[in-house]
């Protein structure tokens, strides 16, 4: 070890300095992701086999999967027609004998011989012979650690090339117990759960699955509360170096506001509404996530907002994810305003208006705006309120980009895809929470029902009746075109010529994210206005499209999409006082999409939508984490760690005031 190496923390050096591990064998660790110390330790395995519970060949099922053991009797490489080609081995124990085949891969015939004592994990193939397809394997051998690897709880981990599971075993045996007490316990208590230590311990050897489970519950307690401190160290840094500008109004804007906008607002909208209002009057700068099912009427809450920011001197920044919902928003605000003295400033890719001279620096200003108001280009005076519209589109450092163009203003993050409680914990866990949970009266019911193609001619005649008596329709594709039209995915541009046919008594647009700025505008103006009664798109439309006469919506290939994208895109109707229907067109063979796309027909509740999307699709695909500033947890699982991501928060807060 070099000099330079010995200034490294213990637990960062590199497992190249170990004993045992040659540089050959130091590049295939890096590929496990383990090039240090510290990575192998917090090697989890993939699955844990129960060794003292092997089952004989006779009680096997293709319902379960089950470990074996046996002697191998013959093997060998068998050519097939259409040059496939299959390695099988014979296995016996004292109950029976079954067959274990690999499809073409050949290397396969090194590894067994004749003789070998062989563990097998897998289930039976279905079918008449006892048969297992491509089951996992270990050699028995009889040397003087055999214990590590039967007769007991064992882990299995990831494996990468040149390594063997029995070589990965045997060296993590050794090298836990060599390094256990290099690892610090945090300086909380986890009262019934395993010490760090102990935990780490248990993850690679536990005396049963119990024990393994209680030691992953305890490192992924530690994951939350690291990430929980962090985001407490967060919220403390902001009350420390910044106080609030002053945001509370004199209702000079807000009051003739209400009246204008000409309904009542709901119970939720004015809790919320005053929650705002308080922070805007705060001592610190407002950090607040406001969730609302589609149609709840976020928008005006927000709306208000901006006009307390405003009447205390102060100018307003509105950021939406698309042009459309920008123009959306801008036709909204304009007509709202229109008699008030307050200028409303649109301004995304491709429309930015002058900053100067036409408008008095003294009269307030909003600005509504895309992706465009990060630029360095764009700059606006005195702001006091941020609001990103639709967060969920937006990642962390996006956040703090727009937070940039302000001195400490106050923000507020608003989403129509309700939260699942763990990520709203994480993901947004630096921010207060406000929820609309009612949506305003005179809404359409919404109707959703899950169909196959076999029902399309009836689907079409419907929507023309509907459309007959002055409706109108979304109807939803995945793609604006299809490359290989065989695998069955519809796309906009080529579904858009039939459909003409199938509507030549009615108008139909056309509406994809590769129109020209201008071309969106004019189609979704002729749509709003009924001159378009049956609007094809994709999913530019998800976010924010108001057009309270559509009350049909038809998806195309809905499996698809999560189930969150389609509760979403379902939110753009039912926003009239007809009652509507979505129907979900699923095309795939199998029984599974369907079954999760019923989630949609058993209930309009956004929340219940996401919790049941978290539980299929996981956090990962939900968020994407690339942006989203979620950590990838090594043993904290967002789908059922709720209890203890609360109990991290409590123990963050405890940790944070007393540093």
């Amino acid at each position: 070890m070099t000099p330079e190496e010995d200034d490294i923390p213990h637990l960062d050096r590199s497992v190249g300095n170990l004993a045992g591990v040659s540089a050959e064998r130091a590049i295939q660790l890096e590929k496990l992701k383990c090039p240090s110390i510290r990575n192998l330790l917090y090697l989890r395995p993939r699955r844990y086999e129960d060794r003292r519970n092997i089952r004989p060949i006779r009680d096997l099922s293709p319902e379960a999967h089950s470990l074996i053991k046996g002697k191998i009797l013959a093997a060998g490489n068998k050519r097939l027609r259409g040059g496939r080609r299959l390695f099988e081995f014979i296995l016996e124990d004292p109950s029976g004998q079954i067959s274990c085949r690999w499809w073409n891969i050949n290397y396969m015939s090194r590894y067994f011989n004749i003789g070998d004592d062989v563990l097998v994990y897998g289930k039976l193939s279905k079918g008449k012979k006892a048969v297992m397809d491509h089951p996992e394997t270990e050699i028995i051998e009889n040397d003087e650690d055999s214990t590590i690897h039967v007769n007991r709880i064992v882990p299995v981990y990831p494996l990468t090339e040149g390594i063997s599971q029995r070589w990965l075993r045997r060296f993590m045996y050794n090298f836990v117990h060599q390094h256990l007490q290099v690892i610090e316990e945090p300086n909380y208590a986890a009262a019934g759960l395993l010490s760090h230590r102990d935990a780490i311990n248990a993850l690679h050897f536990p005396d049963s699955m119990d024990h393994a489970a209680t030691a992953r519950k305890r490192l992924a307690l530690d994951e939350f509360v690291s990430l929980q401190c962090l985001l407490q160290r967060r919220r403390n840094n902001l009350q420390t170096k910044s106080k609030a500008l002053p945001c509370a109004g004199d209702g000079s804007f807000s009051k003739p506001f209400l009246k204008e906008i000409g309904f009542q607002l709901t119970t939720p909208q004015r809790t919320v509404s005053m929650e705002i209002n308080a922070d805007l009057n705060g001592k610190y700068p407002m950090r607040r996530l406001l969730q609302g099912d589609v149609g709840s009427g976020k928008t005006v809450v927000a709306a208000l907002a901006m006009l307390r920011t405003l009447e205390s001197g102060f100018n307003a920044l509105l950021m939406v994810p698309t042009e459309i919902l920008a123009e959306q928003h801008y036709s909204n605000f304009s007509r709202w305003l229109a008699k008030l003295n307050i200028h409303v400033r649109l301004h995304t890719g491709s429309r930015k208006e002058s900053k100067a001279p036409l408008f008095s620096k003294n009269i307030p200003t909003i600005t509504i705006g895309t992706h465009a108001l990060f630029q360095s280009s764009f700059s606006l005076n005195d702001v006091g309120l941020v609001v990103i519209d639709e967060q969920h589109k937006f990642g962390v450092s996006q956040r703090d980009l727009l937070l940039r163009k302000g001195h400490f203003p106050h923000l507020l993050v608003m989403t129509a895809t309700p939260i699942p409680r763990t990520l709203g914990l994480t993901l947004y866990g630096d921010l207060d929470c406000s929820v609309i949970d009612e949506l305003p009266a005179g809404r359409g019911k919404i109707n959703t029902y899950v169909r196959t193609p076999s029902s399309r001619d009836k689907i079409i005649v419907f929507l023309k009746e509907q459309i007959s008596l002055g409706r109108q329709a979304y109807v939803i594709f995945p793609r604006v075109e299809n490359e290989d039209p065989s695998i069955g995915i519809k796309a906009v541009k080529a579904e858009s010529k039939r459909l003409s046919k199938e509507f030549h008594t009615h108008k139909i647009g056309v509406l994809h994210g590769r129109l020209k700025p201008e071309e969106k505008a004019q189609i979704m103006a002729e749509f709003r206005e009924n001159r378009v009664q049956v609007l094809l798109s994709t999913t530019v439309v998800e976010v924010g499209v108001d057009v309270p006469n559509a009350n049909l919506m038809l998806i195309e290939n809905a499996d698809q999409f999560g189930l969150a994208q389609l509760h979403q895109l379902r939110g753009r109707i039912g926003r009239g006082k007809h009652e509507s229907y979505c129907i979900l067109l699923a095309t795939d063979k199998s029984n599974q999409p369907n079954e999760r796309l019923k989630v949609l027909e058993e209930t309009n509740d956004g929340f219940k939508v996401a919790e049941a999307d978290l539980q299929l699709r996981g956090p990962g695909e939900l968020t994407g984490h690339d942006q989203s500033g979620l950590p990838n947890f090594l043993f904290g699982d967002l789908r059922s760690d709720l209890d203890l991501i609360q109990l991290a928060r409590n123990l963050a807060r405890e940790i944070e005031a007393g540093s």
